[in-house]
């Protein structure tokens, strides 16, 4: 029997979605962590120990030409997404990003161009759309009739916002970091709504922009031929409500739309059911092994998760972005 190939990651960022990833990575047999990037000695020494990683590097450059990996998660700050990805595909190395793929559909663009310039894998890490939850949704659609609604909702209170009512500005809030609500958690609600829909033929937004520029909460209307949509998100404000796709004969009614569990049908027929429900396994386990599975069968993207998707996600976000006044640097 031929042995099972593995695939070596490097890694680059080392923040707690890094700790989940990493954990998730270990359900699957083909997942290898080999080498860590960080900026500092002692955070690359801290975080490779943690993690049982053998090898750690101060200069991305260098774990690329070291011949340790295969392929390079990338979980650093979204400002940095597209330079660091491009990089490692200009090595030959397979890229599995950290969403939102890029600060906007420029930077998009160039990735992608880069991935099919080198050969090699591009994903954004969106991992609610891999999630058995979302299988389920995309099966269970027909059963719905013509659908005519897409409600998506993910509003979830900062902590950082609390410290910038204090004056003091984290990450989370810094324009030239490309962040706030819509790039941090609005992106959960848009992306799969393409991967369901495709792009929307409109964009109507509005939202709220604190003292640093970055945005706090926001909504957005769509439109498309014969249905709607609208998104609501936020970093001030907590919200309790589940998500929704309306059709003529029923709905579907999704938990937690940035992290599915528990996934209702209710049919006018009186028919309700539960048609899936949050599984043992790390949800980030289900992103990982779609990132192997797209590289070793050499398919060139995932069918869900593609570039395509990505690139109409961060069209739409900088539709929404330019209505509402969030502007980043490299936007100009």
């Amino acid at each position: 029997m031929e042995k099972q190939r593995k695939i070596r990651f490097g890694v680059v960022g080392s923040n707690f979605v890094t700790d989940w990833v990493l954990e998730g990575g270990k359900c699957d047999s083909r997942f290898e962590a080999t080498a860590l990037y960080s900026r500092t000695p002692e955070r690359a020494k801290e975080y490779s120990e943690k993690h049982r990683i053998p090898y750690s590097f101060t200069s991305l450059e260098a774990m690329l030409e070291s011949g340790l990996v295969d392929a390079v998660y990338i979980a650093s700050p979204n400002a940095c997404h597209a330079e660091q990805s491009i990089l490692c595909m200009e090595h030959g190395k397979h890229v599995l990003c950290e969403k939102p793929l890029a600060g906007n559909a420029r930077e998009v663009e160039r990735m992608i161009r880069a991935s099919r310039d080198n050969g090699v894998v591009l994903m954004e890490a969106m991992k609610n759309t891999l999630s058995p939850g979302f299988d389920a949704i995309r099966r269970n659609l027909p059963r719905i009739g013509k659908v005519r609604r897409y409600v998506a909702s993910y509003c979830q209170y900062s902590s950082r916002y609390d410290k910038l009512k204090e004056g003091i500005v984290l990450n989370a809030f810094k324009p030239e970091l490309c962040n706030g609500a819509l790039m941090d958690i609005g992106v959960y609600t848009i992306f799969p709504l393409i991967a369901l829909f495709g792009k929307p033929l409109s964009v109507k937004a509005s939202g709220l922009l604190l003292p640093t520029g970055a945005d706090g909460e926001g909504c957005a209307l769509m439109g498309y031929d014969d249905m709607d949509a609208v998104v609501f998100y936020s970093k001030i404000t907590d919200s309790y409500l589940p998500s929704e796709i309306q059709g003529e004969e029923g709905s579907i009614l999704i938990d937690r739309i940035n992290s599915i569990g528990e996934v209702r049908l209710k049919l006018r027929n009186g028919t309700e059911e539960v048609i899936a429900k949050m599984p043992e396994t790390s949800a980030y386990f289900y992103e990982i092994a779609e990132f192997i599975n797209v590289i070793v069968s050499g398919r060139g993207e995932s069918f869900i998760n593609s570039c395509a998707n990505s690139l109409a996600t961060a069209e739409v976000m900088d539709v929404i972005r330019k209505q509402i006044g969030v502007v980043y640097p490299i936007d100009k």
